[in-house]
Formats: structure tokens, sequence, C-alpha cells
């Protein structure tokens, strides 16, 4: 805690804001949008929002239906992981293992 007596917050948020971010949530929802604003408590304001829907038969998988939000607040309580949409790739997952193994 500051001297201040208030709370800050661990990610420095404002390198981020008006860019792209991924918010995933908890309860396994995930949606980007524009970063326009957050607080201390990690409430954030995405504009642009889009939701990745996910599938009905395995609810921890995401498909690549998407579905537009518009402007959403994300509470920040629920809030799990922020990244930036910039830089980032999907690679294959390099701990499967073959079927043969």
């Amino acid at each position: 805690m500051s001297q201040s007596g208030r709370k800050e917050t661990v990610l420095d948020l404002a390198k981020f804001v008006d860019k792209g971010v991924q918010v995933k949530l908890t309860g396994g929802r995930q949606v980007t949008g524009t970063l326009k604003g957050y607080d201390q408590l990690l409430n954030l304001v995405l504009d642009e929002a889009v939701e990745f829907l996910r599938d009905p038969d395995d609810p921890l998988k995401n498909t690549d239906q998407t579905r537009r939000l518009g402007l959403i607040v994300c509470r920040g309580t629920a809030v799990m992981l922020v990244s930036p949409t910039d830089g980032t790739d999907e690679i294959a997952n390099p701990f499967i293992q073959p079927d043969g193994a």
C-alpha cells in the first residue's frame, strides 16, 4: 500500500490505453478490444469488444465464432489475464504427444 492508504494496481496498463488487448475472464470467457480506460481495481473499459464463443461440447474450449459486444466494462474481480493483441501469435502446443507415443 502506498503512503496515502490507497491500493495501487500491480499492472501498469497505461501503456495499453488505446491499443488492442485480449482479456481472459473467470468462467472461461475471452474478449478482445481496444482498452479505453481502467482503475486501480482492474475494472476495464473496452471499445469494439469481440467475445470468442465457447464450444458447446467442451465449455473450456473457444471456437472461431465471435460475437460483437461494442463498448463494455469488465469487472476487475473477473479479470484473470490482460495481454496485448499486437505481437502475439498462436503456436502449436509443443506438449501434445504423437499418437504412437
